[in-house]
């Protein structure tokens, strides 16, 4: 598993690498760090190999529902990345845990609003899977990034817990009409790879069975958020055939996307300094319910 804290240094995360990959018969001698959040992601050089190593402790359990719900998706032929096959997934190389991926093919237009649409109807639509997977607890990963925080001063992680407490509480008393799907879970544009072959979704951690109005929510966030066009979201609703922000249940739903996207680096803050003005930024406009206040992605 990833250190202690959940932090990566560029020291740590090169160990990290080199211990998977022999693990897993991987060379990863010129490998390019992609990102670095709740997993840190490497492309390897001159192989069709990503590799994808926990980077934080309390979300390690969800490897191997990652494994599973991958092998689940390609069952079906749900157009998604896939395991790299021949190695037992996940990757286990002592402290360290990590998936193993092909590299989905480069090219295809640039992803908008109804590829995700269509993508999202197509797993919503699938039976329940055989394995067990986790009811939807949005806030669950939430309170386990507060408390394996690394650098945040005790009265930031007081507001974030009550925070998650009060919409815990308002979550309670919502009741959903819809039955119960497969949700991808971060269904966001950035989750969705284009290729030669057309766009495919990636990241199954957050997978559970659910509400498919949760589902249909980081985008309508990413609206007001992140400044993503208005037409990309109108597109995706006339698709898909549900406009989430005309339901009751998103005032909510919006609060618990927005918890997600302020804590999603707490474990790794002392090691990633550079996400702090931003990380702030996120708390000081929640607590003054600023709701129209603009966001920049983490990087």
């Amino acid at each position: 598993m990833a250190p202690r804290g959940g932090q990566f240094s560029q020291a740590s995360l090169a160990e990290a690498l080199a211990a998977v990959c022999a693990a897993a018969g991987l060379d990863p001698t010129g490998a390019r760090l992609l990102r670095c959040t709740n997993n840190a992601v490497f492309q390897l050089a001159g192989q069709q190999v990503v590799v994808r190593i926990v980077a934080s402790n309390a979300l390690a359990h969800r490897a191997d529902k990652v494994v599973r719900v991958a092998t689940w998706l390609a069952e079906h032929e749900v157009p998604a990345v896939r395991l790299l096959s021949g190695i037992v997934q996940p990757v286990r190389a002592g402290r360290y845990l990590a998936t193993v991926w092909e590299t989905a093919s480069a090219g295809g237009r640039r992803q908008r609003g109804r590829d995700l649409a269509k993508l999202l109807r197509r797993l919503h639509e699938l039976p329940e899977p055989a394995f067990r997977l986790p009811v939807w607890e949005p806030l669950d990963d939430v309170r386990r990034r507060i408390g394996e925080a690394d650098g945040l001063a005790g009265a930031d992680l007081a507001f974030l817990l009550n925070r998650c407490d009060e919409v815990s509480r308002r979550l309670a008393d919502v009741e959903f009409d819809r039955p119960r799907v497969l949700l991808h879970g971060d269904a966001h544009l950035g989750n969705l790879i284009p290729t030669s072959a057309g766009p495919v979704l990636c990241d199954f951690d957050s997978a559970s069975i659910g509400p498919p109005e949760w589902d249909l929510t980081p985008l309508a966030v990413g609206v007001v958020r992140f400044g993503e066009p208005a037409g990309r979201y109108r597109e995706f609703v006339r698709t898909y055939g549900l406009d989430v922000t005309r339901s009751p249940l998103f005032g909510v739903l919006r609060e618990v996307r927005e918890l997600k996207l302020i804590t999603s680096v707490l474990p790794i803050l002392s090691s990633r300094p550079e996400v702090r003005p931003e990380l702030f930024r996120r708390l000081t406009d929640v607590r003054r319910g600023d709701t129209s206040a603009r966001w920049a992605r983490y990087t």
